[in-house]
């Protein structure tokens, strides 16, 4: 149901271009790569409204865009603001590593253009070892994410449970199905690169389809609740 989604994903390419903005507006370029990489970190939080429209369409509900505010109405919103935060936090440690890493090679100046900058990561030394090095740290704090937050929204949209249990059961189903969490996450990447390659815009197709696919690993991972939530609309 394409038509109900556009207006909620299209907000996260917007978000792209602005950042990206901001990068070359504030001569901080180097940042440019880790915030689009970055996305991934928070992007789980990013679909909450999507997860909401898949669990509603589940029931047989003739959702509109609305629909994804029922999120607003769940019980367990005060888990979903607090993993967001998780991964917020998450997201601002990956950038000062990155700005850590980059300064600890090139110093602190900034580069005078876009070629400068270019040919210092491509041509050098210092930028081999920072593409090495920061797409491996990155890997890492993208494991870190997958793990704890794989099926944890969907499971505080569907359940009056907290952050806490969200959290380790998407540890748990992590460790008892790593070669298929492992294609999920590669999948995810794949698709978010792909998205991201013309200014961020093909993240308005691929956000709702990452997101809907999620609601659907979550009911294919986690045992059905006997007494799953059930909605108040007024």
């Amino acid at each position: 149901m394409p038509t109900h989604v556009i207006f909620l994903a299209i907000i996260y390419p917007i978000f792209g271009l602005f950042l990206a903005c901001m990068t070359f507006g504030y001569d901080v370029m180097p940042l440019l790569f880790p915030l689009a990489a970055g996305f991934a970190l928070i992007g789980p939080f990013a679909a909450i409204g999507l997860y909401e429209l898949s669990r509603q369409r589940e029931k047989g509900v003739d959702v509109s865009w609305k629909h994804a505010f029922g999120v607003l109405r769940c019980r367990s919103l005060d888990g979903i603001t607090a993993l967001g935060m998780v991964l917020m936090i998450v997201f601002l440690i990956w950038l000062m590593t990155a700005q850590w890493l980059y300064q600890s090679l090139f110093g602190y100046g900034s580069p005078e253009s876009i070629g400068q900058f270019l040919s210092d990561i491509l041509t050098t030394s210092e930028g081999w070892i920072l593409i090495i090095a920061g797409n491996g740290i990155g890997f890492l704090f993208a494991v870190l994410v997958l793990t704890i937050s794989v099926v944890s929204f969907p499971l505080l949209l569907d359940r009056d449970v907290g952050a806490m249990v969200a959290m380790h059961t998407s540890v748990r189903a992590v460790l008892r199905n790593p070669l298929m969490m492992a294609a999920w996450g590669l999948f995810v990447a794949v698709t978010l690169v792909i998205g991201s390659l013309a200014f961020f815009v093909g993240l308005a197709l691929v956000l709702p389809v990452l997101a809907h696919s999620t609601w659907h690993l979550y009911r294919k991972v986690v045992e059905p609740d006997p007494s799953p939530r059930q909605d108040r609309w007024p």
